[in-house]
């Protein structure tokens, strides 16, 4: 705990020589882990190629830094507690010796089917502790995982496998999500009739649904840890070797590999959990993400395990099988740190206090908010009812790219402003530029969000394809990583994030490309050409809108919107599902044959006010016809 920040001066104490002398600072944070070789150089790079090298030639094994190095002071204590689906399931509770243990039965089960060093494997599983086990032991062996969120269709699944040419994929029999059983093993076995590279596929038993195995291929988890030994050495990795690929909505469609490495890793997520949450040894720490995103990965699994903390792990969803359940966690666990979405804070928002008025939540010390910038009004309603008044609230702000929280308020020590991100953790150099790329230096400026050094846990690169990494985070400001997000710094030094400025969309804190759906959009046959837009949405924060051009011959309207909605939950899955259909007879194009995604943004927001210039349009005619199919009045 010597990392920890205590007080406002120590803040900006560190702060300044995390800036001044950036290799000194993070080697001193980096001294307090085990490495089975140190480190030659502490960091070199260049942001032009990029090549980013942190503690190089350094030589370690995350999970040892989760284990072997805490285990004398605290084997016994509680690692994961997980709160199943179904409230008359019973809770588990798993100590730091026993989660050891299942890590290295299940570490030498993987390589017993075959797993080795640099071999990518899927995770595609519930909210349960063996999703944990599998990422920790993939680390363990040196496997690269990738988890992919059990929400996702087979296509989208099927991409991901074959993008990094995985050998293995671990799942379920099925995964319980409120009232739902979701079919998983079914969905992994529709992905596979698309892809070459998996050899096995291991299936854990959650639903006892029954599921089609493989002759020689498909293994139920439980039959092949029978038997195996609970000790495993620890594969040593270079501080360089890859840890995990996680894929991210683009601006184009394929979704791209992001890349993070072990030591960098290790060192930012462990801590920046530290400082945002002032986690104390004894919290209980809930972060309600789901593992199939970054948020899981850094603030469920390895920044809270790395700090020896008390991590709750859950199943269901917050409204099963009432809008009181999160509370009804906190109070049962007397959690103390609580992390979670706007999203989710703004659909129990909308189920007013009553589902509050049982449960005190007197635990809590901190509450945080992840995933897109929390609106003013969800903040006050989280910050009033839930943190009752005396609560920070930690707005985060980071991205998966960037592996860690990048801005943020350290709870308790950075003075607290609705929807402000705040202040930069130490080592984040962050700036806001105009668009030719010119620093805005000062207070009251807004412009584009940009990093000018790098971070330990930042992308190394995408898998496959660095051109593309190169292109999409290093080449629109030269010299800078560009995030993708605008930002305003206000009077006071404050930074507020924007939301994107380029075609991704924030929906329900999950980043997805306009391409990606448009893609799915057009795969329907009847679809000519489409465009997709976000809108604001009173829940998910943002919506998708989009608007399609179709052979309507043979097909009402309203069948056809719910047969192109289907088909983009079939190819990508539900969470991309157009939330408005307009079937429009053209699109507003530029003379070049682009389209003017702006018109279409406004129309989707019903804000047509003031459209611009139109001048440039090859059609302007279409507008008035958009505008009155979408009933603006």
């Amino acid at each position: 705990m010597n990392n920890k920040i205590r007080s406002l001066s120590g803040y900006f104490h560190e702060y300044q020589k995390s800036i001044h002398q950036p290799e000194k600072f993070w080697s001193r944070i980096a001294e307090s882990f085990y490495w089975q070789k140190p480190w030659d150089k502490v960091l070199s790079w260049n942001f032009k190629d990029p090549e980013i090298h942190w503690f190089k030639n350094a030589k370690l094994n995350i999970t040892e830094n989760i284990f072997e190095r805490h285990l004398f002071t605290h084997g016994d204590k509680t690692a994961i507690i997980w709160e199943p689906n179904d409230i008359n399931e019973k809770a588990i509770h798993i100590s730091y010796k026993e989660l050891f243990e299942r890590t290295c039965q299940f570490s030498n089960a993987l390589e017993a089917q075959g797993i080795e060093k640099g071999d990518r494997v899927i995770i595609y599983m519930p909210m349960i502790p063996e999703a944990a086990i599998a990422m920790l032991a993939c680390a363990r062996v040196g496997a690269v995982h990738s988890v992919v969120f059990a929400g996702f269709s087979s296509s989208a699944l099927a991409d991901r496998i074959n993008d990094c040419k995985a050998k293995m994929v671990l799942t379920s029999d099925g995964n319980y999500r409120g009232a739902k059983n979701i079919p998983v093993k079914a969905v992994v076995d529709e992905a596979l009739e698309k892809t070459t590279s998996v050899e096995k596929v291991i299936v854990y038993k959650r639903t006892d649904a029954k599921v089609q195995m493989k002759s020689g291929r498909d293994l139920w988890w439980h039959e092949i840890i029978e038997g195996q030994n609970i000790k495993h050495n620890a594969a040593s990795m270079d501080s360089e070797d890859l840890l995990f690929i996680l894929y991210t909505s683009g601006s184009t469609g394929k979704p791209k590999g992001v890349v993070h490495t072990t030591g960098g890793y290790m060192v930012y997520s462990q801590y920046s959990f530290l400082n945002v949450f002032q986690y104390e040894q004894n919290d209980i720490y809930w972060c309600t993400a789901d593992i199939g995103w970054i948020t899981g990965h850094s603030y469920i699994i390895y920044g809270p395990l790395l700090s020896g903390a008390t991590t709750l792990m859950f199943e269901g969803v917050p409204t099963y099988p009432h809008p009181g359940r999160f509370w009804e966690i906190i109070d049962k666990y007397k959690v103390n740190q609580f992390y979670t979405a706007p999203t989710a804070i703004r659909a129990l928002q909308a189920h007013g206090l009553e589902p509050l008025e049982p449960h005190s939540l007197e635990s809590l010390k901190v509450i945080g908010s992840v995933g897109e910038p929390i609106n003013e009004e969800a903040w006050h309603w989280y910050h009033d009812h839930i943190g009752k008044g005396n609560c920070p609230l930690v707005d985060t702000w980071w991205q998966t790219e960037t592996g860690g929280i990048m801005i943020s308020a350290l709870a308790g020590i950075t003075p607290n402003k609705p929807a402000h991100a705040s202040l930069p953790l130490p080592g984040i150099q962050p700036i806001i530029v105009d668009s030719e790329g010119n620093e805005l230096i000062g207070n009251n400026v807004e412009g584009n969000l940009c990093v000018k050094y790098p971070w330990p846990s930042m992308i190394r690169t995408t898998y496959g394809d660095h051109k593309r990494c190169k292109d999409t985070y290093f080449s629109t400001y030269p010299g800078m990583y560009f995030t993708g997000d605008g930002a305003k710094r206000d009077h006071d030094g404050y930074l507020r994030i924007l939301g994107r400025v380029d075609d991704v969309m924030n929906v329900s804190g999950h980043r997805m490309g306009t391409a990606e759906v448009e893609n799915a959009i057009n795969e329907h046959p009847k679809v000519i050409e489409s465009a997709v837009v976000g809108y604001p949405h009173d829940i998910k924060g943002q919506g998708i809108y989009a608007y399609v051009i179709c052979d309507m011959e043979g097909r009402s309207e309203e069948s056809l919107i719910e047969e192109i909605k289907d088909t983009v939950r079939k190819i990508i899955g539900p969470i991309a599902k157009p939330d408005q259909v307009q079937i429009v007879s053209g699109l507003p194009k530029t003379r070049s044959g682009k389209i003017m995604r702006r018109i279409l943004r406004k129309v989707a927001s019903k804000d047509v006010s003031n459209l611009g210039d139109t001048s440039t349009l090859l059609n302007p005619e279409v507008i008035d016809e958009i505008i009155k199919g979408a009933n603006i009045k």
